[in-house]
C-alpha cells in the first residue's frame, strides 16, 4: 500500500515536472514577409498562389478584349477545379485575382455560385416586416454577369529516390455567358524540384 502511494506521488511529481518544463519551453513565433519566396516543400504554397494569381490577373487586364476595351464587364467566378493529387484551396487563387482585378477598376463582379445562397438569404431577410420596404433591397433587381471566369489547376509529379519534380499548370478562361464564346484564356506554369 505504501509502495503504491509512493509510486503515485512520484508519477504526479513527474507529470508536474513535465508540465512545468513544457511551459517554459514555449515555441518562438515571429512574423515573416508574406511576399517572401516560400521553399519549405515542393507542395503548392503561398509563393505559387501569389505568382499565379498575379500573372493571370495581369494577363486578363492586358489581353482580354472585353476588359481592355474599358466597358467595365460584370464577371462571375466559378470554382477552379483542383485536378492535382494534393489539397489546394483554389478559392484563394480566385479571391486574390478578384481583389487585384477590382483594384484595377476595370472589372465588376456579380455574386458567384458559392455566394448566391448568402445573397438570396439577405434579400429574403430584408423583405420581412422588420424593415421599411422603401429602404430595403428589392427582390428581382440583381444584375446577371455577362462573363464567367472558370478553370482548373493540374499537376504532374515525377519522383526518383533522389529527386522529386512537381509541375503545376493553372488554366483559366473568360467566357461570354450569353454567346458561349471564350473571350480570353491563358495558362501559367510552375515547376518545383527537390533534391533529397
Amino acid at each position: 500500500m505504501q509502495a503504491n502511494l509512493t509510486l503515485r506521488l512520484l508519477s504526479v511529481a513527474a507529470l508536474a515536472g513535465c508540465i512545468v518544463l513544457s511551459g517554459c519551453a514555449k515555441p518562438k513565433t515571429r512574423y515573416g514577409d508574406a511576399g517572401a519566396v516560400e521553399t519549405v516543400t515542393n507542395q503548392f504554397g503561398s509563393t505559387d498562389l501569389q505568382m499565379l494569381a498575379e500573372q493571370m490577373s495581369q494577363s486578363m487586364l492586358s489581353e482580354a478584349p472585353v476588359i481592355s476595351s474599358g466597358n467595365l464587364p460584370i464577371v462571375t467566378i466559378q470554382e477552379v477545379k483542383n485536378k492535382t493529387s494534393e489539397y489546394i484551396d483554389t478559392r484563394t487563387i480566385t479571391n486574390r485575382m478578384r481583389a487585384t482585378l477590382q483594384k484595377s477598376r476595370r472589372v465588376r463582379f456579380a455574386a458567384d455560385e458559392a455566394d448566391m445562397k448568402k445573397q438570396i438569404s439577405e434579400l429574403q431577410r430584408q423583405q420581412s416586416e422588420y424593415y421599411k420596404q422603401e429602404q430595403s433591397a428589392q427582390i428581382g433587381q440583381m444584375v446577371g454577369a455577362g462573363f464567367r471566369l472558370s478553370g482548373e489547376i493540374s499537376s504532374i509529379v515525377k519522383e526518383t529516390k533522389d529527386v522529386k519534380d512537381v509541375y503545376y499548370q493553372l488554366f483559366l478562361s473568360l467566357t461570354n455567358v450569353q454567346t458561349g464564346i471564350e473571350e480570353w484564356s491563358d495558362t501559367k506554369d510552375i515547376r518545383k524540384t527537390t533534391q533529397r
